[in-house]
C-alpha cells in the first residue's frame, strides 16, 4: 500500500510504503544517465503503455532519480500522449535536454533528490517551448512510423508510397507483361 498525500498549493507527492517506511525505487533496467548541476540522474519512460496510457486518457510520463544515492522519485508529466498510444494521438520524444529542464524546473519548485519524498511536475503546453529551447516538435503515430505533425507520407523512414491495388505500378506493369505474351485469359 502507498499513501499519497497532497498539500495544498504544492506539487508534493508522498510514495513511501506505509508498512516498510523505505522508498519506491525506480528499476535501473532501461534507465538512462544524465548529469544535471554536477548531480548525476537516472531517468526512465515506462516500457510498455498503461491501459490509460494506450488509450490517450493518462499522459505520457518519465521518472527521475538520483543515480548514486537514490532517494524521493520525480514523476514528470507531459501534455501529450506516449508514442505506441493505439489511438494515433499527438507525442513528442523525450529527449535529454527536456529531462534536464525538467530536473531543474522541479528543484526550483521544491524537489530535494535526496529525501524519500517522491515530487510529481506536470508541465503544461505552454511550459514545453521554454525546457525545450525551442518550439516542441509533435509527432503523429503511423502505422509505419512517426509522421511529424503537419507532414505528409512523404516523411515517413520506412515507407515511400502507399498504392491501391488498382493504381499500383505492378499492377500496370503485370498487365503489360500478360497483354504482351499474349495470355490475356480469363478464369471462370
Amino acid at each position: 500500500m502507498i499513501t499519497v498525500s497532497w498539500r495544498s498549493g504544492e506539487d508534493m507527492v508522498d510514495l513511501r510504503p506505509v508498512i516498510g517506511g523505505g522508498s519506491v525505487a525506480m528499476p535501473k533496467k532501461g534507465s538512462r544517465l544524465i548529469d544535471v548541476g554536477g548531480t548525476g540522474f537516472r531517468w526512465r519512460v515506462r516500457h510498455k503503455p498503461t491501459y490509460c496510457q494506450g488509450n490517450g486518457w493518462s499522459p505520457l510520463t518519465f521518472a527521475v532519480e538520483r543515480a548514486e544515492e537514490p532517494g524521493g522519485v520525480l514523476v514528470v508529466s507531459l501534455p501529450c500522449a506516449r508514442p505506441d498510444n493505439w489511438l494515433g494521438e499527438r507525442t513528442i520524444a523525450v529527449r535529454p535536454v527536456l529531462v534536464g529542464a525538467c530536473i531543474r524546473r522541479a528543484v526550483e519548485r521544491g524537489w530535494d533528490p535526496g529525501s524519500r519524498a517522491g515530487f510529481a511536475l506536470t508541465v503544461a503546453e505552454d511550459e514545453l517551448p521554454a525546457l525545450l529551447g525551442e518550439s516542441p516538435r509533435y509527432l503523429v503515430p503511423f502505422l509505419w512510423g512517426m509522421i511529424p505533425e503537419g507532414g505528409g507520407i512523404e516523411d515517413l523512414p520506412r515507407c515511400t508510397q502507399v498504392w491501391s491495388r488498382e493504381d499500383s505500378p505492378r499492377s500496370a506493369e503485370g498487365a503489360d507483361a500478360s497483354s504482351q505474351s499474349g495470355s490475356d485469359r480469363r478464369r471462370p
